[in-house]
């Protein structure tokens, strides 16, 4: 039975990166064994040292592996060290952690002779198939290229890293809103209705909508109603009532919506009550200009906040940031162009545009700082917004959320079309990781923009190319 058991439980060996996205990795993997090769240490060694934003991450998965295995003799290490009392719940490991010595390898026993860092883990992966056969090996590896070179030289298991994967698909990911076929009173049976100030909320059956969660939209074809789900219970609903008119007709900074997913994305910016707006879409839907309109509006006209900070994800902003001239926001404007382009565009009918930039920009108290630069801060009452989020991972998302302290609103924008990051996909993105985590807090909504409102020219160029 014990035999039985070692043979159904696999081998995982995983790649420098699965452990620069999420430094505890190896606790993932629960009943199953991890092997982390000696050229995989001598990675993470390299890059704790770097100015990489992932040398933290770096440095914080050797710590891990050293407080599990600092008591280990060198037998033990190559053995393996078990698990066991690591994690918590369902998911905690009971496998064993070791090291494989990659280096003394014979010549006869690798397919890839040359010495590259992947090759050198590959023959690792395809030396353990063979010398623990008939367990299952697995390598796992974020390097799309690597899979397919492991494949090729003939290991028979090889994965992404799923464990932190919410969604199967971008398809399945949450819009924002609920879009009813026919006319939405025409489904509700019963509904108890108040009024509260200027707002009525309709108290209806949670089975018209059981997946509903809070702050998502309720729209229908008719284009008269249009709603919000402010609270869930056991079986209920409470939806306030927008009204589609009054939506389309929402003001910030002087711009109104060209569509109805704008509107409800300018209703979720504008809310006092939302800690967290999500905005998801393509290129040239808005997403940017919404996002200024509304802190603007917010800042200047409202004096909600007293401050603006703008920042972003530039995958060679560790290394070229010091080598530029200026301060911080100097070295920052080649990045956050389109912040400015955004601001040209709100002030495009003044007599003096950039006159109306730089007033604006002044009493606003707009600020732009590096994503580097975000760690060990604490932001109070101040709108941040987080253009390019895309290409941050789940743990770097966390690291600027948690910086922002009491009454500040963090915006966060991005396109899963355009991630230029290696290693993220649209289903890995943190993005992602972020509108599905955050879906049922009552301080966050997130809105799906669609349709190009750039011009014909951008709106031609996302459907056909």
């Amino acid at each position: 039975m014990p035999r039985k058991k070692a043979l159904s439980s696999k081998v995982y060996v995983l790649d420098t990166n699965i452990l620069l996205h999420e430094p505890l990795a190896f606790l993932s993997f629960k009943e199953n064994d991890v092997v982390v090769p000696m050229t995989v240490l001598e990675e993470l060694d390299y890059i704790k040292d770097s100015k990489k934003d992932v040398a933290r991450d770096a440095r914080v998965s050797i710590r891990a592996m050293e407080d599990l295995l600092h008591d280990a003799t060198p037998e033990e290490l190559m053995q393996g060290v078990s698990m066991q009392g690591l994690g918590a719940g369902e998911a905690a490991p009971t496998g064993k952690l070791s090291i494989f010595v990659d280096h003394g390898m014979p010549v006869s026993q690798q397919v890839f002779t040359s010495n590259e860092n992947d090759n050198r883990i590959i023959n690792s992966a395809l030396y353990l198939q063979k010398s623990h056969h008939p367990k299952q090996i697995v390598l796992v590896t974020k390097d799309i290229n690597m899979r397919l070179k492991a494949k090729g030289a003939g290991l028979a298991h090889v994965e992404d890293y799923r464990t932190d994967q919410l969604v199967t698909d971008i398809k399945y990911l949450s819009k924002g809103y609920h879009q009813f076929s026919g006319e939405f009173w025409d489904i509700v049976k019963a509904v108890d209705s108040r009024t509260e100030g200027r707002d009525t909320i309709h108290t209806i059956d949670r089975n018209v909508l059981p997946e509903a969660y809070v702050n998502e939209f309720l729209l229908d074809d008719s284009q008269h109603f249009a709603g919000l789900v402010e609270s869930i219970d056991g079986e209920h609903l409470e939806v306030l009532d927008l009204g589609y008119e009054r939506l389309m007709g929402r003001k910030a900074w002087g711009i109104q919506p060209k569509n109805i997913g704008q509107a409800m994305g300018l209703h979720a910016l504008l809310d006092p009550h939302i800690d967290l707006v999500i905005l998801t879409g393509p290129a040239g839907s808005g997403k940017t200009l919404l996002a200024l309109a509304a802190a603007l509006e917010m800042v200047i006209e409202k004096n909600m906040y007293d401050k603006i900070i703008v920042t972003r994800s530039t995958p060679e902003i560790a290394e070229s940031i010091g080598f530029l001239p200026g301060t911080e926001e100097e070295k920052m404007a080649p990045w956050l162009a389109a912040i400015t382009d955004s601001l040209e565009v709100l002030h495009k009918n003044d007599e003096n545009v950039k006159g109306s930039m730089s007033y604006i920009m002044e009493k606003a108290n707009i600020q732009f700082k590096s994503v580097n630069f975000m760690r060990g801060r604490s932001i109070q009452n101040a709108i941040v917004i987080l253009d390019e989020s895309q290409n941050l991972t789940a743990s770097q998302l966390k690291t600027i959320i948690t910086r922002c302290g009491e009454g500040t609103k963090l915006i966060c924008s991005g396109n899963l079309a355009q991630i230029d990051s290696n290693y993220l996909s649209a289903v890995t993105s943190g993005l992602t990781y972020l509108v599905e985590k955050f879906k049922n807090f009552s301080g966050s909504a997130t809105m799906t923009l669609d349709g190009v409102v750039r011009s014909r020219l951008a709106e031609f160029a996302e459907e056909q190319l």
